[in-house]
């Protein structure tokens, strides 16, 4: 095959270069006439002499030109009727010449209709041409794959057969025009007339056509969608099939959506197909919208889907249409024809367009397993890949060398197991096919039972034996999925936890959702039906820390939703936490957004395809779990604003209850974490009370010395600095700070405003002004290797009275290298850690640091859970107060939740301190008690509520009201019943209550109390608080009592009078939900104080 570099211009340019081109004729050197030794100035094959030069100069230009003159006479009029009239209607003159060159030039040397060519058009677009001899099967597609990878995208596709079938000639241009013209002919015809016309015909009702919808074709709709298109689009379509094209436009536009339509090739409809004298078969097209898609993949999918399908693409044209901030949709056609003779009256057209839809989704493994497996099916493949990506994190901690990634793939779609795992995946379909409805539990048990025989039988590599038994387990631990759900973005599956937890005997979470789509798999993890957690993407640099972050995918998303269930013991939601996994490896930074961007889609909405429910999933996800689930999102690393408003909507149009609240943080109606600084506000109380009690320092008076990971434009880190410098002006001093740009270090202070500035603009640390730092001041930059290295040693090097981590990667301190955080003399670089950031250290590390070196370590369930209170209060809001009432209420509700933030954090430090005081043990045993012991109360409390009948239930929302801010619960609390969903109701009554008494009384007085009596002490707990406030109202209002004497006896029946009045004998008869009066609970509600 030929390569040639040509300039694609009009008929008047200069002819293309040909390069590698062996000569056109075995030309024999002219004998020399004369003995006469060579001059320098002879060539090899010339006779010397100038006349006899001149001659053969002659004679080759003659046969050269007779030749060419004859291979042109031949080429043109045969170019001219077999090339369909669409490839010259909708190419310009330039291209065709070149063309015309090219091809003329092989057929006169007979080589071959083989031939690339690359170059620029009149327009300045770039151009890629293929001509091809003949038009095999999955030519296309390899030529899709070969193609360049430009810094524009592909924007136009032309696919033109001859009609001798003698040759394919395909046309790929790139980029926007730079000039007017686009590729318009001067002599072309101007369509917009004819559509518009034609439109109007249809929507007048004059004329009707299918897939066109008549709404569609209202004048303003239609010249709006025309304004969006390229003249060429327009010059090139037929009207009618334009108008569909624009129906499916409308499908998809603002979504993520693929639409697809398949209508028989009429003959008489298109007159430039077929023009020569081959007869035409059986042929149809495949009109297809695809919403923001990179459309030289979009191009890729479809070809290759055909080439699985045995058809052969006769023509095919790709244009885009521009969708706003949705990006572009690709408007893809092709012309297909069944392969091998067929006529495609049996072919299962509707199945094709179910595929095809799935292209833009599916995995690039997938994709690759079916080119070498054809008989899969894409549904078969997809399974496969999907339960291979699952089974990385369950199976490697027993041997990642066995188990990784790559070699669990390729054992499981070895040539001994490829069968068994097909018959795995034709288990799982007929599982949930929604028209054969449920399988029995003995029909499942029967099927996995012979499958895993069939695999003891036939595979006897053991690690291959394993995995495929374990597929078996998939199959039968999985409760739901989104499989034949037509639109899905990925395949989710609700999995029985115990599948996670073969070779640990954690707690098992309440539930887990697994999502494997393109280039990403994703958890989701909850620790009680009611939870709430952060959704975060992790984007590794390198394909071998992907397989490592791969094959801990689980126990990260595990460990972040345990902590986030402990940090949660103040809100009704429990912990939950998303965990996406994308590979983004080798990506330049557009499109490796782009692929983050949808990544965090396709994760989301198959959630909301296993947790909405609607008369789709109803039908098409068959459930064996059996009850409704409720999620609740937020954002956490590199989810962006842009990807919150698309969820909350996203939720909305697929018909989840409470859409605002399926996803926190909102750009409007919203609290912005990082705008109005919520953790950073409860870490820096715990840093307050933890300077007083631990290093005796008054914080408003002493100075002292902070470092922190995490740069001033980070929210933890940035708020921080921001509220220390806020709270304690020049008794603070931040001594060093490292971000993803380098590491900040100053024994003297890092410059106080320089830091604020950089703060106020959201700058790393890379953009400090080197002109603020003190002489012992130093800005290292990941530039250069040391950079890097003091970057990742700040938190270990630098002296400080507090090390707050605020940002990095979890587990950075681990039982490995926590000893680097001693120095020689094994004395700690900071005596105290207050962990803004989540899992910074290990538990292990924690506890050696204590035992070694006394260091104190405030937990991150304790120190940073401001944020998830926060979001939680959002939740609320979502649910109770329109966007209209929020934002015209936001400051003052904002206001109120901060008070309530600062408030829970310093009940929760105060009681956490006092614990450490009064019994033996490292901090991080008493913060994990705290949130045990309320947590055990809760699900106690829970379980009582749940027996109350809705009467006594709404007996307890005076509870709900005293947790809410004031702002939001003055507005809205007579909707609660409502507009929030009952069990959230359940959860919330419960959480207030166990942490009320958890706070009030201590760790102790839960812990103490019979399990079976505790839900009855905790109703009871209500009535004790009313009587203990009206005791102390009491005396306040006494006579002739010493002043001191009263303080004394308040203090002491504050003390005492409620937890000896809630277990009391007595008080246990008074308990329970039945015998509560509905004056106590409003009595309550005006009497306690809530944090804040």
């Amino acid at each position: 095959m030929l390569r040639l570099p040509a300039t694609l211009m009009g008929a008047s340019s200069s002819s293309s270069s040909v390069t590698s081109l062996r000569p056109l004729r075995a030309l024999r050197p002219l004998r020399s006439l004369s003995s006469t030794p060579h001059t320098s100035s002879d060539k090899s094959w010339q006779a010397s002499g100038s006349e006899i030069q001149e001659a053969t100069r002659k004679a080759m230009i003659h046969d050269l030109t007779s030749e060419s003159l004859t291979s042109i006479q031949e080429t043109v009029p045969w170019f001219l009727s077999t090339l369909p009239p669409a490839y010259f209607r909708q190419t310009t003159a330039g291209i065709r010449t070149s063309h015309l060159k090219a091809i003329t030039a092989l057929r006169g040397v007979d080589m071959g209709l083989s031939l690339d060519l690359n170059g620029v058009a009149e327009d300045g677009r770039r151009v890629v041409t293929f001509i091809r001899p003949g038009d095999e099967k999955g030519m296309l597609l390899s030529q899709i794959r070969s193609l360049p990878k430009y810094d524009v995208p592909l924007t136009r596709v032309g696919i033109y057969t001859a009609s001798d079938a003698s040759m394919a000639l395909n046309v790929f241009t790139y980029g926007s025009p730079l000039t007017d013209g686009d590729a318009q002919d001067d002599d072309q015809p101007d369509s917009t007339n004819v559509i518009t016309d034609l439109a109007r015909e249809v929507f007048e009702g004059e004329r009707s056509f299918p897939g066109v919808e008549r709404e569609a074709c209202e004048p303003g709709a239609v010249e709006e969608y025309i304004g969006r298109c390229s003249p060429a689009y327009l010059n090139n379509s037929v009207s009618r099939r334009f108008l569909k094209q624009m129906s499916l436009y409308r499908a998809v536009a603002g979504t993520e959506g693929v639409a697809v339509e398949v209508e028989e090739f009429d003959a008489n409809e298109y007159k430039d197909v077929g023009s020569g004298s081959t007869p035409l078969g059986k042929m149809w097209w495949v009109d297809s919208a695809i919403a923001n898609s990179l459309p030289q993949y979009a191009l890729e999918y479809f070809a290759r889907v055909m080439k699985v399908n045995d058809l052969n693409i006769v023509r095919c044209h790709l244009d885009q249409v521009d969708d706003g901030e949705n990006g572009e949709v690709t408007q893809l056609r092709m012309l297909v024809e069944p392969a091998k003779g067929g006529n495609g009256s049996d072919f299962d057209w509707k199945r094709l367009q179910r595929n095809l839809k799935r292209q833009k989704w599916i995995d690039p493994a997938t994709a690759d397993l079916l080119d070498k497996h054809p008989h899969l099916g894409i549904r078969r493949s997809e399974i496969i890949t999907a339960f291979s990506s699952l089974l990385h994190p369950i199976m490697s901690p027993s041997n990642p060398v066995a188990y990784s990634k790559a070699n669990i793939f390729a054992s499981v779609t070895s040539k001994a197991s490829i069968d068994r795992v097909a018959e795995i995946a034709s288990f799982f379909i007929e599982k949930f096919d929604p028209r054969t409805g449920r399988m029995s539990e003995s029909d499942q048990q029967s099927r996995a039972a012979e499958l895993v025989k069939s695999i003891d039988a036939s595979v006897v590599d053991r690690a291959s034996n394993e995995l495929l038994k374990k597929c078996v387990e998939v199959v039968s631990k999985t409760l739901r999925t989104n499989l034949f759900l037509e639109d899905r973005y990925a395949l989710s599956l609700r999995l029985d936890p115990s599948l996670m937890h073969d070779f640990d005997d954690r707690e098992h979470p309440y539930g887990v959702f697994f999502s494997h789509g393109r280039r990403f798999n994703g958890y989701h993890v909850r620790f009680r039906d009611i939870s709430r957690g952060g959704m975060r993407i992790v984007t590794p640099g390198t394909g071998e820390q992907l397989a490592l972050e791969s094959g801990r995918h689980y126990d990260e998303c595990y460990g972040l939703s345990f902590a986030q269930q402990m940090k949660n013991k103040d809100i009704p939601e429990g912990g939950s936490k998303c965990v996406c996994l994308v590979d983004t490896v080798g990506m330049s930074k557009e499109n490796k957004n782009f692929v983050m961007r949808k990544s965090v889609k396709a994760f989301s909405d198959s959630l909301l395809d296993l947790i909405v429910e609607t008369p789709e999933t109803a039908e098409g996800a068959l459930d064996y779990f059996g009850k409704p689930e409720v999620l609740y999102l937020g954002p956490d690393e590199q989810v962006l604003p842009e990807d919150i408003n698309w969820i909350v909507q996203r939720a909305a149009k697929r018909g989840y209850r409470n859409p605002s609240a399926f996803m926190s943080s909102k750009p409007k109606a919203g609290i912005n974490h990082k705008e109005f600084g919520v953790t950073s506000e409860g870490v820096n109380v715990f840093l307050d009370v933890a300077l007083r009690e631990v290093m005796n320092i008054d914080p408003t008076k002493d100075e002292f010395t902070v470092k922190l990971t995490g740069g001033p434009d980070g929210d933890v880190a940035g708020n921080e600095i921001n509220i220390l410098f806020r709270e304690y002006g020049d008794n603070v001093k931040v001594v060093g700070m490292c971000d993803h740009t380098g590491s900040l270090e100053d024994p003297d202070g890092i410059d106080r405003e320089e830091l604020l500035r950089l703060f106020r603009e959201s700058l790393p640390l890379g953009d400090f002004d080197t002109s603020k730092l003190n002489p012992k001041g130093k800005l290292h930059t990941v530039d250069t290797e040391e950079g890097v290295n003091m970057r990742n040693s700040m938190h270990n090097r630098v002296k400080a009275d507090a090390f707050i981590p605020a940002g990095g990667r979890p587990n950075t301190v681990d039982i490995s290298n926590y000893k680097q955080f001693l120095d020689a003399d094994g004395k700690p670089s900071s005596p105290l850690i207050v962990e803004g950031a989540n899992l910074f250290v290990t538990a292990e590390a924690r506890q050696r640091l204590f035992e070694e070196a006394g260091v104190i370590v405030v937990k991150d369930s304790s120190a940073n859970k401001a944020g998830v209170i926060c979001s939680s209060y959002e939740i609320c809001a979502a649910m109770l107060l329109s966007e209209e009432e929020f934002l015209e209420n936001k400051e003052a509700i904002v206001a109120d939740v901060l008070k309530k933030l600062r408030g829970f954090a310093r009940v929760e430090a105060e009681l956490l301190f006092k614990e450490y005081r009064n019994y033996p043990g490292a901090l991080p045993h008493f913060s994990a008690l705290i949130s045990d012991t309320i947590n055990t109360a809760t699900d106690a409390i829970r379980e009582e509520v749940d027996k109350l009948s809705p009467e006594e239930r709404s007996k307890l929302l005076g509870l709900v009201k005293n947790h809410l801010p004031k702002k939001m619960a003055e507005m809205a609390f007579d909707r609660l019943e409502t507009n929030v969903p009952p069990q959230y109701l359940v959860a919330a009554i419960a959480s207030s209550l166990a942490s009320k008494i958890v706070y009030s009384e201590g760790v102790n007085f839960v812990k103490s109390q019979p399990p079976e009596n505790l839900s009855k002490i905790a109703l009871r707990f209500i009535e004790a608080e009313v009587e203990v406030a009206s005791l102390e109202k009491s005396l306040g209002g006494a006579q002739g009592m010493d002043s001191a004497d009263k303080d004394k006896a308040i203090d002491l029946i504050r003390r005492g009078g409620v937890s000896r009045s809630s277990t009391s004998s007595e008080g246990l008869e008074k308990g329970g939900g039945s015998q509560l009066k509905v004056e106590h609970v409003w009595a309550f509600d005006a009497a306690v104080v809530y944090p804040g």
